[in-house]
């Protein structure tokens, strides 16, 4: 057992195998912490099993799934690099002094062979983060932040550059991030 900040030790590859990192994290920095989880570059990480406590909505945007309105980037995030497993919800009522929201237990189990490896994992989080800024909006003047030859990086990819960020599924992420990475390295 190691009592320590986990944001300080996330980078420190020191642990032997079969680490499991587990917490109750605190609300105010849940997904930044797993984020600098999740954008480790060396993969597979030196952790075998996340087991963590979110607040039950952000728990319920990293299950968002693909092509609905709850699609997000923290779950195109998640999903790229792990197989996630909701345990349980736990009531408010289980804690002293009594929060005012419910929580949720996930299991993260890192992904051995990802089918899509990217030389820098921020580039999958740049993209998410351009993308999804304008949420309902159309993705064409985002997709223009991204490549100066946008009508024929949409093309290649197959790419309705008139749909919305959570109209386009985990996969197509992942080929942008992919075509990203080409054209900028």
């Amino acid at each position: 057992i190691i009592d320590h900040d986990i944001l300080t030790i996330i980078n420190k590859n020191t642990f032997g195998k079969n680490t499991v990192v587990y917490g109750n994290l605190p609300y105010n920095i849940a997904t930044k912490i797993l984020s600098s989880l999740i954008l480790l570059k060396k993969w597979p990480p030196w952790y075998e099993i996340l087991i963590l406590m979110f607040q039950k909505e952000v728990a319920e945007r990293i299950l968002a799934k693909e092509k609905t309105r709850k699609f997000n980037r923290l779950a195109v995030l998640a999903n790229w690099r792990f197989e996630i497993k909701k345990h349980f919800d736990i009531s408010n009522n289980c804690f002293l002094p009594k929060p005012k929201v419910v929580s949720t237990v996930l299991s993260f189990t890192p992904k051995k062979d990802n089918q899509f490896v990217l030389k820098n994992p921020k580039n999958l989080e740049k993209i998410t983060r351009i993308l999804f800024s304008n949420r309902r909006k159309m993705i064409n003047k985002n997709f223009n932040k991204l490549f100066k030859a946008k009508k024929l990086i949409a093309k290649k990819l197959k790419i309705n550059l008139s749909k919305r960020p959570e109209e386009l599924s985990f996969e197509m992420y992942y080929k942008i991030a992919t075509e990203y990475e080409k054209l900028f390295k």
